[in-house]
């Protein structure tokens, strides 16, 4: 057979930009989306600055589970910030390329977010751990040099460890495809339009998902295990609800956010057939999380709903 004389030059061409197509199988009508999506950011950003401003306010709020709080709430800005603005782009002005820099710098940003919200939950259960199974050495074992530690920490572990990620992605070489059927750039959608072997990439993909989603989620079941332990052993039925009623909140925010996460790992091997269901998982997965978690938390916890009612008062009297 004869070759095209421009087939043999195909693999040495390299797309400059990628067009993020947004929700597959939707095209015609996705665009409506965008009212939902825009409400849960700017539910997402008011809610999150609004328990910063309490807890800075509150002299009460001043203790190490608000300060982890405090830090998820920036956590939960940044990476709704990271993919809302572009999404809401695609949906409202169709702006859907991205240069493949500003593609692999969103990568990279999603997954250390994603890791440090997954970090904070177990620095949260660890409070949480100590605080009822180790009440009289709280003070002495939950200090402040412990907070800076564990949360400079978990920076550091988030960050370092995803830097592979868009580093090997743009290792790949793509020659053809550059349109991609999602509206962020994750690691699978962009990495699947290589012309090139992506074996490594799926495999650190994995390797991430075992030792930092899977290690954090050991440490927080064996923080719970402990603490339900502990609250069984105690005699008053009232003391136990209590104790356990300050945890509530957490367990609730934990259990959605990783089984969203262990959803999508299971929808990806459906995506061939439906594909729309992981992307729209992956979006909501994304920007529901920073609108939930301080909605959650004012409900369940009585000292920062007093603090919120403080603020709102103080609010209405200055008007």
């Amino acid at each position: 057979m004869f070759q095209h004389p421009g087939d043999s030059n195909i693999s040495k061409f390299q797309v400059s930009e990628f067009i993020l197509m947004g929700f597959p199988g939707i095209h015609t009508w996705q665009h409506w989306l965008s009212l939902p999506l825009a409400l849960l950011y700017l539910l997402a950003l008011t809610a999150n600055i609004l328990i910063l401003i309490i807890i800075s306010q509150e002299a009460t709020l001043h203790q190490p589970m608000y300060f982890f709080l405090g830090v998820l709430a920036v956590v939960d800005m940044g990476l709704a910030t990271t993919i809302m603005p572009k999404i809401l782009a695609i949906l409202w002005f169709s702006a859907k390329a991205i240069s493949l820099p500003e593609c692999f710098a969103q990568m990279y940003v999603i997954h250390c977010f994603v890791a440090m919200e997954s970090g904070i939950f177990v620095c949260m259960a660890i409070d949480r751990y100590v605080a009822i199974c180790k009440p009289l050495r709280y003070p002495a074992i939950v200090t402040d040099s412990f907070v800076v530690k564990a949360t400079v920490f978990m920076a550091l572990r988030n960050s370092l460890a995803t830097i592979p990620v868009p580093v090997l992605a743009a290792q790949r070489h793509y020659c053809s495809q550059n349109q991609i059927e999602h509206c962020l750039c994750s690691n699978l959608g962009v990495t699947s339009l290589s012309c090139d072997d992506r074996t490594i990439n799926s495999i650190y993909q994995l390797f991430l998902a075992w030792t930092l989603m899977g290690s954090d989620l050991v440490l927080i079941f064996l923080s719970y295990v402990l603490i339900l332990h502990s609250v069984l052993k105690l005699n008053s039925a009232e003391a136990a609800s209590k104790a356990l009623s300050t945890c509530t909140s957490h367990l609730i925010l934990i259990l959605f956010f990783y089984t969203v996460i262990v959803v999508i790992s299971i929808t990806h091997s459906a995506a061939i057939t439906l594909p729309l269901v992981p992307v729209l998982l992956n979006v909501l997965h994304n920007v529901i999380p920073p609108a939930l978690n301080p909605i959650v938390y004012a409900l369940k916890n009585k000292e920062l709903r007093h603090g919120l009612y403080k603020a709102l008062k103080l609010n209405i009297k200055s008007n």
